[in-house]
């Protein structure tokens, strides 16, 4: 498993997709698997930048895990913050036009549709979420 600890602001974003692709390009993973991951990374690790600490900052883990059978890729966002469950929000509704729908929640809804597993916990003060994407 391979650890990167960095602070969780937004102009961080790039070198935690930096570093989660470095994994995937060593594991000879496809274009459109990679786009699909480094939009999650976006996603979460930018919630994590704006609400974790907010207004204070504090750092976030980022471990990448590669597991067999089936191939796919773990990736674990570890932090402190203030205890946060984005999957309990409910999804929107997409059927609505944009101007219906409320604010929020898209970016959740994507990584929940294109990920193969997405879980999260509040363990030890810590939030921990995961996504898995199948190679």
């Amino acid at each position: 498993m391979k650890e990167l600890t960095i602070e969780a602001t937004t102009e961080n974003i790039e070198a935690v997709t930096n570093f989660v692709n470095e994994q995937l390009e060593a594991l000879d993973c496809s274009m459109k698997v990679q786009m699909q991951v480094d939009i999650a990374i976006d996603e979460l690790f930018s919630n994590i930048a704006h609400y974790a600490y907010n207004p204070e900052t504090g750092s976030a883990t980022v471990q990448v895990e590669v597991t067999e059978d089936p191939l796919a890729v773990v990736i674990t966002f570890i932090d402190h913050g203030t205890p946060y469950d984005p999957l309990a929000k409910e999804d929107p509704n997409t059927k609505l036009s944009a101007e219906e729908r409320q604010i929020g929640g898209l970016g959740i809804y994507m990584v929940k549709k294109t990920m193969d597993d997405v879980s999260y916990e509040y363990k030890d003060g810590r939030n921990i979420l995961k996504i898995k994407k199948n190679l």
